[in-house]
């Protein structure tokens, strides 16, 4: 089942992560928001916050739906699919 928002064909959605350095994460639509310690990333899958250290992205490609993200991985947590809002973890600490 493949399908991009918008266009009729749903993509996977797909998180990869190695050693807590690395994630490589699919069915991306958008980046919310980014800084070296939280990533906030619009995907098929609803709206995924990644915290960390020292954090940045090394690949990015909207198109296909990919990200690939480098530095310290601590936690990563969903927001709510159906209306995409941002998790309660991410309002806190704004």
């Amino acid at each position: 089942m493949e399908e991009a928002v918008g266009s009729g064909r749903l993509r996977a959605h797909s998180i990869v992560i190695s050693a807590r350095e690395k994630v490589m994460v699919t069915g991306v639509n958008d980046v919310d928001s980014f800084n070296e310690s939280e990533v906030i990333l619009l995907t098929d899958g609803g709206t995924l916050t990644i915290i960390g250290e020292d954090l940045h992205i090394s690949k990015l490609n909207l198109d296909d739906g990919q990200l690939a993200l480098e530095g310290v991985i601590d936690a990563m947590e969903y927001g709510d699919v159906a209306t995409g809002k941002r998790p309660i973890f991410g309002k806190l600490f704004r």
